[in-house]
């Protein structure tokens, strides 16, 4: 614009300083003096010297004009170019402090202001991703060095117990019934741990494909909650179902049984002894929402959004024994989201509330 403003000023001065000065006030001037020149230098009459001054200046008045013109927009485009190059001047220069690993904001110049704030901002957000990923890359490689540490308590037990039972074959039969028993239990855990480490390399590898197909929420909820009583019932917890029998859902069955598994099982490690965790549904014109409560210990605010990133356990002090690999509800926030839902959490002193909200058709699974 400020280019586009010289120019035109330019070109109306060129006008006025025509129109007023070489054709008004300076052209007698102007006149007299080339002919007073030729007079006196070329030693030439006056009549001569006015038609000298006719042929050079006013029958080619035109072309004059025009190259004065011209001259002008050349400086004018000159003058543009360096601007320009200024300008981008500028910007490489912002880019190199984007890419440089460095506290400093970037700053241009003011007319470039709006540049440089992209620039920080594209700059922030470089800068917390790089962090998230070093984050959760240091969180996998503590994870695995822990998952690594405890394979080894059960695998010392079964070898241990074994052992017992190689070296002791006349061993009472009730005795050698509690050894087989802890094995089991021990190789059970054993397999456990084995299948967070596979969890983890899946999670980097896996690609979402969903096999989407009519569901019956209120059945897959509640025997979805029946799978879960052994557990309820040792921790003296009970899950409570709350969803209408009409209620259908367009959606890949497996991966949202997963999703809900993982959100139950995180609300079932995190909530009080003898408490209950209350699953509900809702249909709204164009989606529904399905919400899985417990009472418990709140979330702290700062940690709502991160517990659904990858290899983060709410309570770091938990072990791999009782806390898992960290993925569950990273794995549903993305399975959600495949669906075109949204996954979000909510806590305070009363309560924890895990909401998903999915759409309800096909047709809006779809829309972007």
């Amino acid at each position: 614009m400020r280019v586009v403003f010289i120019a035109i000023a330019a070109l109306l001065i060129g006008i006025l300083t025509q129109h007023f000065l070489i054709d008004g006030l300076f052209e007698p001037f102007f006149a007299e003096s080339f002919i007073h020149l030729c007079q006196n230098l070329f030693h030439i009459s006056y009549d001569e010297s006015l038609n000298m001054y006719q042929q050079l200046f006013r029958n080619n008045k035109t072309l004059l004009m025009a190259s004065g013109m011209f001259l002008l927009l050349l400086l004018v485009f000159y003058y543009a170019l360096s601007q320009m190059t200024k300008y981008f001047n500028q910007v490489s220069t912002g880019m190199d402090q984007l890419v440089e690993v460095s506290d400093r904001e970037i700053t241009l110049s003011p007319e470039m202001g709006y540049m440089a704030a992209k620039l920080n901002k594209i700059k922030s957000m470089l800068e917390k991703r790089d962090r998230d990923a070093k984050e959760a890359e240091q969180r996998k490689n503590d994870l695995v060095v822990y998952l690594a540490h405890d394979i080894k308590t059960p695998l010392t037990s079964i070898i241990g117990y074994l052992s017992l039972l190689d070296e002791a074959p006349d061993m009472p039969q009730e005795q050698k019934a509690k050894y087989v028993g802890i094995t089991l239990e021990k190789a059970y855990r054993l397999e456990q741990l084995i299948h967070e480490f596979f969890e983890i390399t899946r999670f980097n590898l896996q690609t979402i494909v969903l096999n989407k197909e009519k569901i019956a929420l209120s059945f897959m909820l509640q025997q979805m909650a029946d799978e879960f009583y052994p557990i309820l019932t040792l921790q003296h917890k009970r899950a409570s179902v709350h969803v209408p029998d009409g209620i259908i859902l367009y959606g890949d069955g497996d991966k949202l049984a997963r999703v809900f598994n993982n959100i139950l099982k995180n609300a079932i490690a995190y909530s009080y002894e003898n408490s209950v965790i209350d699953i509900g549904a809702r249909q709204q014109e164009r989606t529904i929402g399905i919400t899985f409560t417990n009472q418990g210990n709140p979330i702290p605010l700062e940690k709502l959004d991160t517990i659904f990133e990858k290899f983060y356990r709410l309570d770091s002090s938990r072990s791999s024994h009782t806390g898992g690999a960290g993925l569950g509800l990273a794995i549903a926030k993305e399975i959600v989201a495949a669906h075109g839902g949204t996954l979000t959490v909510e806590s305070n002193q009363e309560h924890t509330v895990f909401t998903v909200i999915l759409p309800m058709s096909n047709d809006e699974i779809r829309k972007p």
